[in-house]
């Protein structure tokens, strides 16, 4: 069942047919298996990796380093239910080392990111302080390489 759930990770668009042939299962086996993961929450859900450099859409994405103190009893959790209940947070993460939590945000400015971090997050009661990296280019995630642009705008017109 391992298998299968990494497969899915790494490309859940694979049918039902070509799930079952790569893991030596039948295809009920791996549509039950599948149901079963859905409902026990094991798969949280189905997301494309939209690479959106080749859009049109403006967008900065944020990593951000948060210290806060943890509660007796909730350790860590409180606070972070609360900051992830926020549209902008991606992700949160509880960490290792000189900090408490990761958080990954996305805004349409550096300045809408700005205004999140100073008015939200480090006003919330057990954040104590906060440091804020802009992603300047994603060149891999979720195992998939962002490959580069072709530089269109590099190309010279004689006239």
């Amino acid at each position: 069942m391992a298998k299968l759930l990494r497969l899915l990770e790494q490309d859940c668009t694979l049918t039902h047919e070509q799930l079952a042939s790569m893991t030596d299962m039948t295809v009920a086996d791996v549509e039950a298996a599948i149901q079963r993961y859905e409902a026990d929450k094991t798969i949280l859900g189905y997301q494309a990796i939209v690479d959106w450099d080749r859009t049109d859409r403006e967008a900065v994405t944020a990593l951000i380093e948060v210290k806060v103190t943890p509660q007796r009893g909730d350790g860590f959790d409180r606070v972070a239910e609360r900051i992830y209940q926020y549209d902008e947070v991606e992700s949160v993460y509880l960490m290792s080392g000189a900090f408490d939590l990761t958080v990954i945000i996305s805004g349409r400015t550096l300045k809408e990111v700005a205004q999140f971090v100073g008015e939200r997050l480090s006003t919330l009661e057990d954040v104590t302080g906060t440091a804020t990296h802009f992603i300047l280019h994603k060149y891999k995630e979720k195992h998939l390489i962002f490959e580069k642009q072709e530089q269109q705008e590099k190309e010279w017109i004689f006239s």
